[in-house]
């Protein structure tokens, strides 16, 4: 269902079109143009055509049929190397919540390779009430011009209300390009996903205008409701910490686990148009993401020699550095580094926060911490009032005291 409409009276076959086209979406046959799988509807043949020969049908909400029919929730589930990452997990904590507002059930869409490992499809079914597994070699690699189809046509044939993927780089790139198939809305990077409890539509909270304020963003007319969410920003599943392995479960479970999924198929009209030539992992360190603690550092540190002191207590705490956005445009650290919305969501158990004043982005950013310990000297800081424990100090001097201490009990 590409929506693109070509009129075959007007159509001269010039081509124009098909040379506009980016993601060979539209191609020209016996002079006439026709639209492929590869649309996204962006608009960009029918701004080439010279003689107004295509235009774009959108649906309306009457075309989707009744939406009561639309119930359950899906979280896109996505792998790297074999396993499942993280950030899925923590979708399926939260879709949870979202079900139970609901009365619907929760299920865990997963593609791989042929021949591909089974652990992560068991640990989903633990954290779900059904997993959908394809098993396909098109989706051994992550190309969207494969899984954006074969997740569009799912959701048309068994209606799910609402579908939650990661905000990762392929996430970013799969989820709109399922928006525009279904014609549907998406609402990318979200914070806070809550069920109205009086319409019983999904509440999506997102920064908005360089966030500066928090926007809440509806989809009442069209579904499946979409909504891509950065890693961290919620907690995971306590069961799900690591993936299951299938050889050291009792048989009965796995039996269980197994009774959970539903075979899929890819149509097999569908070509990846992706070759991939060479991997490389970056080597970036540990990520930020994923760490247990965090101590991060704000302009309140005064100095980049300072550095050297977060460096030590994020050391002596078993913990990663973080830092604010200021610290990294200044070139004092990396982008991997920094906690916000603008940069990496992060969910500790806990977080120091030294000289960190706490604009809402920021704050966004790290909602899914446990405990937060805000030090600085301005006792209206925003930070100071999310805090479990504010301390009105100098960062540094609180930095050095506390390193003394941990230092004196270590030895």
């Amino acid at each position: 269902m590409s929506g693109l409409v070509i009129d075959a009276a007007r159509c001269v076959g010039c081509r124009r079109c098909e040379k506009a086209c980016a993601t060979a979406g539209i191609v020209v046959e016996g002079r006439l143009a026709h639209a492929t799988e590869g649309c996204v509807l962006c608009g960009a043949c029918v701004d080439a055509c010279p003689v107004g020969a295509i235009h774009i049908e959108r649906g309306s909400a009457a075309d989707e049929g009744d939406l009561a029919a639309w119930s359950g929730i899906w979280v896109f589930a996505e792998q790297d190397a074999g396993q499942v990452l993280p950030v899925a997990f923590e979708l399926l904590g939260k879709a949870r919540e979202l079900a139970a507002a609901r009365g619907c059930t929760v299920t865990a869409v997963l593609g791989q390779g042929c021949g591909g490992p089974v652990d992560g499809a068991l640990t989903l079914a633990a954290c779900a009430d059904r997993v959908i597994l394809a098993q396909d070699e098109r989706l051994a690699e992550r190309d969207a011009s494969v899984y954006a189809p074969w997740i569009a046509q799912l959701a048309e044939e068994m209606r799910p209300e609402i579908i939650l993927y990661g905000a990762t780089p392929f996430g970013r790139e799969l989820a709109p390009g399922v928006a525009v198939r279904l014609r549907t809305g998406l609402t990318a990077d979200c914070t806070v996903l809550e069920i109205d409890p009086e319409t019983g539509l999904l509440q999506q909270t997102r920064p908005a205008f360089g966030g500066n304020l928090m926007a809440t963003i509806e989809c009442p007319a069209h579904r499946p409701q979409m909504a891509t969410v950065r890693p961290g920003v919620f907690a995971a599943m306590a069961r799900t910490r690591s993936q299951l392995r299938a050889e050291d479960m009792p048989r009965q479970l796995v039996r269980g686990l197994l009774a959970r999924m539903e075979a899929a198929k890819v149509d097999p009209r569908l070509e990846p148009q992706v070759a991939v030539v060479e991997k490389r992992r970056a080597d970036e360190g540990a990520s930020i993401a994923e760490a247990p603690v965090l101590v991060v550092a704000g302009r309140g540190i005064g100095s980049k020699k300072n550095l050297a002191l977060v460096r030590r207590l994020a050391e002596l705490l078993g913990g990663e550095v973080g830092c604010t956005r200021p610290l990294v445009e200044m070139g004092w650290l990396e982008y991997r580094h920094q906690v916000g919305q603008t940069g990496v969501s992060v969910a500790p158990k806990l977080l120091v926060a030294l000289g960190v004043s706490g604009a809402i982005q920021h704050l966004a950013g790290i909602g899914g911490a446990q405990t937060v310990v805000a030090v600085n000297e301005d006792a209206d800081a925003p930070l100071m009032g999310a805090a479990a424990y504010a301390v009105q100090a100098d960062c540094v001097a609180f930095a050095r005291e506390l390193i003394a201490r941990l230092e004196a009990r270590a030895g």
